[in-house]
């Protein structure tokens, strides 16, 4: 099973993230344990912290009309879980 959702916001992007996170059964220190940054730093991808990338970058697809979207496969997860 997938799930979908747009990506409209920089909060956006952190709740789809933040649930694939949880699909995988992963805490934040986990999750930052394995992309080799720290806790803190999901959190705030998590939380929608913005920074001037992201909000250069939503400004961006709102002046050009552009959608993101994101998919999360949950299948994809719990077996990456299981590994």
């Amino acid at each position: 099973m997938a799930y979908t959702g747009n990506v409209t916001s920089p909060e956006s992007l952190g709740r789809i993230l933040q649930q694939a996170r949880l699909l995988n059964g992963w805490s934040q220190r986990e999750l930052a344990d394995r992309i080799g940054t720290s806790q803190r730093y999901i959190w705030e991808i998590e939380a929608g912290k913005p920074s001037i990338f992201v909000t250069r970058l939503f400004a961006l697809m709102r002046e050009t009309g552009t959608q993101l979207t994101a998919t999360i496969d949950a299948r994809a997860a719990a077996t990456d879980a299981d590994a």
